[in-house]
């Protein structure tokens, strides 16, 4: 199901980066700047799920440090929505279906 909002939870859990840490990368990326509700809970969009995943396969599994990972994406530049493969000609939310599927065999992988 999309929507339009995600909390830091559900980021957290489809990303699999913990809270704490998209805390940080807000700190470091202005890419990365997620709305606050009335509550003052962070809510973010489809496009924030992007970055994150591309930080997330930069910093974590590429181990670039926070400082190379952003001089990384600017030279890259804005359009790019992927660092290991090309799929910027399918439609958003397939890209999405295929980050997901791609973090769920991760995980499937990781429990063997």
């Amino acid at each position: 199901m999309k929507k339009l909002y995600y909390s830091i939870g559900e980021i957290s859990e489809l990303t699999s980066v913990e809270p704490h840490v998209l805390r940080y990368w807000e700190t470091i990326f202005k890419e990365l700047s997620p709305r606050k509700n009335k509550a003052g809970n962070r809510i973010y969009r489809e496009k924030d799920i992007t970055f994150i995943l591309q930080l997330r396969e930069l910093i974590q599994e590429k181990k670039f440090s926070t400082e190379g990972a952003k001089r990384f994406l600017e030279n890259l530049g804005p359009d790019s929505q992927s660092t290991t493969e090309d799929l910027s000609g399918l439609p958003f939310e397939t890209q999405k279906d295929l980050k997901e599927i791609r973090l769920f065999l991760k995980k499937l992988a990781d429990k063997l």
